[in-house]
């Protein structure tokens, strides 16, 4: 080959590598304005199937039709801080559907804030999953033979799937009852122990079953503990010989910080003893009556009753209770009043359609709608919301 041809054929070469080099220029140029062409054509699909098909609507995973609680729920409780340097304030709400199951995937321009009917401006908006801090109350007695070796089985079973429920930040104490209150756990003990605790059981001896007086102990000792916390109660509603009256019990829950989570029992032992064609004292208890006053309990501390059929998979129980007790929106803004921090202010939330203003459209993956309940604390005063738990919750509905 001539050096005329060879020069000619390097010549090519480098305009075919000059050609390659523009082109990745090119593309390069305009990857971003393909990635932002995709953004301004609208959300991915998973943000589709959160939004719903009309934009600014929002979809939520479907729930079954019925509360896994028995009977009504009661006030619960939500939590306002104040910060005196800052003057932020930190609302942890609640957002539920009818039935009490909390509705996720709503975003921070969904929530509008209100104080003294003010609207405040730059909330910022998140989840979170508490830990907790839990007193486990167990019955652990009776005066029939037969009621106390069936008891002793379900209490341990029931007790050992809460566990299975609780992280490595909860923490959990446990008492159980007969005719006196026994701590058998303390806060400081390990997982690994709490399991013990279920495979020593045995069976209860024969005692009296002082709910009453058992449960008011235990209140008491829960109202020191600092946090998200509760007392989760297993029992058959039964009380035989409590000096304390049902009425005493219904105060104490009442003025506690405490909502108390109920397992019962009742419909679980009804069905062995009749099973087992029990006669005496067994055949005359009334187990509905025992059955609505734990109801009662749990709704007057605000808290919720669960009336599992058996307790071989309580999963499903203990989830409802769990998202009930640890997850809250957190909502964060700065207060735009700048007068007396003694004074009373009200706060207000409404969840809106960010595109239109209107109230905000909520349905579940059927296409039916969901209409939301905010449970708030509805006012607080910033010279003494200083930390811990609100003292109560008003409730609000977004059609």
């Amino acid at each position: 080959m001539s050096a005329c041809a060879q020069v000619k054929q390097a010549k090519v070469g480098e305009n075919k590598v000059l050609k390659l080099v523009v082109l990745w220029a090119l593309l390069l140029m305009a990857a971003p304005a393909a990635v932002q062409n995709l953004r301004a054509d609208g959300p991915s699909k998973n943000n589709q199937a959160a939004e719903g098909p009309n934009r600014g609507q929002i979809r939520i995973p479907t729930r079954r039709p019925t509360p896994l609680f028995e009977g009504k729920e009661g006030k619960q409780k939500t939590e306002i801080h104040f910060d005196p340097v800052t003057h932020m304030v930190t609302v942890k709400l609640l957002v539920q559907d009818p039935n009490g199951y909390f509705i996720p995937n709503i975003r921070r321009d969904n929530f509008v804030v209100y104080e003294n009917d003010i609207r405040q401006h730059n909330a910022t908006v998140e989840i979170e999953h508490a830990p907790v801090t839990l007193g486990l109350l167990m019955e652990f007695g009776g005066r029939a033979q037969a009621l106390s070796r069936l008891l002793g089985i379900e209490v341990a079973r029931a007790g050992r799937q809460l566990l299975d429920e609780l992280g490595r930040e909860d923490k959990v104490a446990i008492w159980k009852y007969g005719d006196k209150v026994e701590k058998v756990a303390d806060f400081s003990q390990g997982h690994e122990t709490l399991d013990r605790v279920f495979q020593d059981l045995g069976t209860p001896e024969f005692s009296e079953t002082n709910l009453y007086d058992a449960l008011i102990y235990v209140v008491e000792q829960m109202r020191p503990v600092e946090g998200r916390k509760a007392i989760v109660l297993i029992s058959s509603g039964v009380d035989t010989f409590s000096k304390a009256k049902y009425e005493e019990v219904l105060r104490a829950a009442r003025d506690s910080d405490t909502p108390i989570y109920v397992i019962s029992l009742a419909p679980v032992l009804r069905y062995l003893i009749e099973a087992h064609g029990a006669t005496g004292p067994l055949a005359r208890v009334d187990w509905s009556n025992a059955d609505r006053e734990l109801q009662e309990i749990a709704r007057t501390s605000g808290g919720r009753a669960y009336s599992p059929e058996n307790t071989v998979d309580l999963s499903s129980v203990y989830d409802d209770m769990m998202e009930n007790l640890r997850v809250r929106y957190v909502i964060a803004y700065r207060s735009s009043n700048e007068l007396d921090l003694s004074s009373p202010r009200t706060v207000r939330i409404e969840l809106v359609d960010s595109k239109t203003g209107g109230p905000l459209q909520i349905t579940d993956q059927s296409g039916r709608p969901i209409p939301a309940r905010i449970v708030v604390q509805d006012s607080y005063v910033p010279s003494t919301a200083s930390g811990g738990e609100g003292s109560g919750g008003s409730t609000r509905s977004s059609k």
